[in-house]
């Protein structure tokens, strides 16, 4: 599941407000709001939903095994 520093860090990359990643995964403002704060987890459709959403508009997250010590992170996915 990513992490709410994650979905921060994806919607600045494609400058995306919350607003727009409710709309786009059809999750509640209020839950993106309160899982970006840290607030409470969502519930595991409701993640899926979040990272469909990122996945869609290309974005890739990274776990720590895969950046090495940088930890989790995102990026962009390349261009077909």
């Amino acid at each position: 599941m990513i992490t709410p520093a994650q979905s921060r860090a994806a919607r600045a990359l494609i400058d995306w407000s919350r607003e727009q990643l409710a709309e786009t995964s059809r999750v509640a403002l209020r839950t993106i709001v309160d899982f970006e704060r840290g607030a409470r987890a969502p519930r595991e459709v409701t993640a899926l939903a979040i990272e469909r959403a990122f996945a869609e508009a290309g974005v890739t997250f990274l776990d720590g095994s895969y950046s090495g010590s940088g930890g989790p992170g995102v990026r962009l996915r390349d261009p077909l």
